[in-house]
């Protein structure tokens, strides 16, 4: 009988770099599961966005109020679910694109740094993955939320070499290593695979590069 194709959770944090999910991240995420043979299930938290930016203009919307489920649903083309329904036992893997929408809307790493809140949806997605023992994917500052709810087990992960974030992961208990834009920090101990993307990369062949080696680390890892 043939191998079932290993199923990966994909948490997004809404649409756009800026105050969502960085899209080229995500859609690279998508692309390089399913060109490795695996499939995909995005998911996102049912929640406001802290705040929501003009990405032409890159300045804040006071007035304009936007949901990170609904936002996300336009990477995901409408095929998502709430992240309050993800299920560690129905998936082999988790994988968080970055996107400042992770530092924004999924906690508030980008005004409290290692002190940052968590949403208790993405928080119970983290901390069950990880006690169910399937690997985890971060990419680009994802790797910072990982290392909020992890950290104290001494987890490694990279977001490239930025030494004022990196001392931020380090205040978890998590360690920091330093990585280029298009390779992968790859903790097997505890199963979480990380990549800088573009907390480092100065074009979207580098970010791909870096997510179809961390895909392909993380579905290694589902078969150990």
């Amino acid at each position: 009988m043939p191998v079932p194709a290993k199923k990966i959770a994909v948490v997004l944090a809404g649409c756009g770099v800026f105050d969502g999910s960085e899209i080229h991240e995500a859609a690279c995420t998508l692309l390089n599961i399913a060109d490795q043979g695996a499939t995909y299930q995005c998911f996102a938290p049912n929640i406001q966005q802290s705040s929501t930016i003009n990405h032409n203009t890159r300045m804040p919307e006071p007035d304009e109020f936007r949901n990170v489920l609904t936002e996300a649903a336009r990477i995901a083309r409408g095929q998502i679910q709430s992240l309050d329904k993800f299920n560690p036992d129905q998936f082999d893997a988790v994988i968080f694109p970055g996107g400042q929408g992770v530092a924004k809307n999924l906690c508030d790493f980008a005004l409290k740094g290692a002190d940052c809140k968590v949403n208790a949806d993405v928080e119970q997605a983290l901390v069950s993955a990880y006690e169910k023992k399937i690997p985890i994917g971060a990419v680009c500052i994802a790797p910072a939320l990982v290392a909020r709810v992890l950290g104290h087990h001494g987890i490694t992960v990279t977001i490239g070499n930025d030494q004022k974030t990196a001392l931020e992961i380090e205040k978890t208990g998590a360690r920091h290593q330093n990585c280029e834009a298009k390779n992968i920090c790859a903790d097997h101990l505890h199963k979480i695979v990380s990549t800088p993307a573009y907390m480092l990369a100065s074009s979207i062949s580098e970010v791909n590069e870096g997510i179809r080696k961390l895909v392909a680390e993380v579905l290694s890892l589902c078969r150990e």
